[in-house]
């Protein structure tokens, strides 16, 4: 009897090894999803599967995740270096969101935590019914870098309702990438950066974002140091931009910051530099430093707000042409 036991036992890990390995070698390097698809096939392009979550299943680490047609591809939690790849057009490749948070970056219980690299590109994450919204669009809990291109990010409305909501607690010097995106209609900052690592940095880039009528249009709180270019921030009901830690900052160059119900940059602490932009029609102060620092070129252009400037604007000379 013993022996029989231990020979059942023996083919029992030996098929769990084997369905591993199956399992394994089953990733394929692309992955596809339509709006028709099925989580029980392959997920190649003839057999797509019909959710985001479905296909990360079955696609390796550093592949991508394609998107065949428009339609309603889940929520999903990422744990390993990915591409996600919408589609242009109605429904693009969306993500409703509703009662929970639409993409989740965390490889912390990984055997690398802090290590994966994530792109969400040509998507709609959408938080909206407005009777049970989403909680935040997406949230980058652990990993290298997250980057975010040509995505809308809109209606997260419940819990902290932020559009994008990077809130790092180990690792240094992550990247947060934002391009080509529209963040609006969020109930916390269409961006909001956090890194309470001792030490540490996240280093956030916003490029050609548009994020209007959320709390705050960009909140950088501790271990954030961000670089804002060509970008808008109008209509939000608090600040346009906000600096709020010693250990933070915002480097902003030729954007736009009007119509926001508070400030348009407000800096309780850390420091904010100005080059080249229009900061005007505020409903508070166009520039307000309390107790932070704002530097300025001196090429900006704040005017039209309730009050212009609150505090002090440190002059930088500037850089010498090479």
């Amino acid at each position: 009897m013993t022996k029989l036991y231990s020979v059942f036992k023996g083919l029992l890990v030996l098929s769990f090894t084997l369905a591993c390995v199956s399992i394994v070698q089953a990733q394929a390097s692309r992955t596809w999803v339509s709006g028709v698809g099925n989580d029980a096939d392959p997920c190649s392009r003839t057999a797509p599967c019909k959710t985001y979550s479905g296909a990360l299943i079955k696609t390796a680490a550093g592949g991508e995740i394609s998107t065949l047609d428009p339609g309603g591809y889940g929520s999903v939690t990422i744990t390993k270096s990915i591409s996600i790849v919408g589609t242009h057009g109605a429904g693009y490749g969306s993500i409703l969101a509703s009662n929970t948070n639409g993409i989740i970056v965390n490889d912390a219980q990984s055997g690398l935590p802090n290590t994966i690299v994530v792109t969400l590109r040509n998507l709609s994450i959408n938080g909206a019914p407005t009777s049970l919204p989403g909680t935040n669009g997406i949230r980058f809990l652990s990993g290298l870098s997250l980057n975010v291109e040509d995505c809308q990010i809109f209606g997260f409305r419940a819990g902290t309702g932020h559009g994008i909501d990077v809130s790092l607690t180990a690792g240094n010097n992550q990247q947060v990438m934002v391009k080509d995106t529209q963040i609006f209609n969020n109930l916390g900052s269409g961006i909001r950066a956090t890194h309470s690592g001792a030490g540490a940095v996240v280093r956030v880039t916003l490029d050609n974002v548009r994020s209007e009528r959320n709390g705050n249009g960009a909140l950088f709180q501790t271990g954030t140091a961000g670089i804002l270019v060509d970008s808008r921030f109008s209509y939000n009901v608090s600040h346009g931009v906000s600096v709020t830690n010693a250990v933070a900052s915002a480097n902003i160059d030729n954007c736009r910051i009007t119509q926001n119900t508070l400030d348009g940059v407000n800096a309780t602490a850390g420091v904010v530099r100005l080059s080249d932009s229009y900061i005007i029609g505020n409903l508070g102060s166009g520039v307000n430093s309390p107790a932070g620092q704002v530097q300025t070129f001196g090429n900006n252009k704040i005017k039209g707000n309730v009050t212009d400037v609150t505090g002090a604007l440190t002059p930088i000379a500037p850089p010498a042409f090479q």
